[in-house]
């Protein structure tokens, strides 16, 4: 898993490539927190995305939480179908913001 960032003021993007799974999802969630102060708008871009685990789902879940509870938003775009498809039988994709 490679993991990219890019912030403009209060907008963080971060495009991710590989697997999220087991042994990449702490890795993810470690730099995710490390980058999170004062931002409001977070952009996770799945275009290079494989494929994502239930422990990549809990670090997903828990930084869209994060960013709720500061008035903030999570967006995630560009995610395959094989992606969505675990968003959607996982019933995330009612709880997260896809573009």
């Amino acid at each position: 898993m490679e993991v990219k960032f890019n912030k403009q003021d209060s907008t963080l993007t971060v495009a991710i490539s590989g697997n999220i799974d087991t042994v990449t999802a702490p890795e993810l969630d470690t730099k995710l927190q490390e980058n999170l102060s004062g931002i409001k708008d977070l952009i996770l871009d799945f275009a290079a995305v494989d494929y994502i685990s239930s422990a990549g789902l809990r670090v997903i879940l828990m930084a869209n939480q994060q960013l709720e509870d500061a008035d903030g938003t999570m967006t995630i775009k560009n995610a395959n179908d094989d992606v969505r498809d675990v968003f959607e039988m996982t019933g995330f994709d009612s709880l997260l913001n896809l573009d």
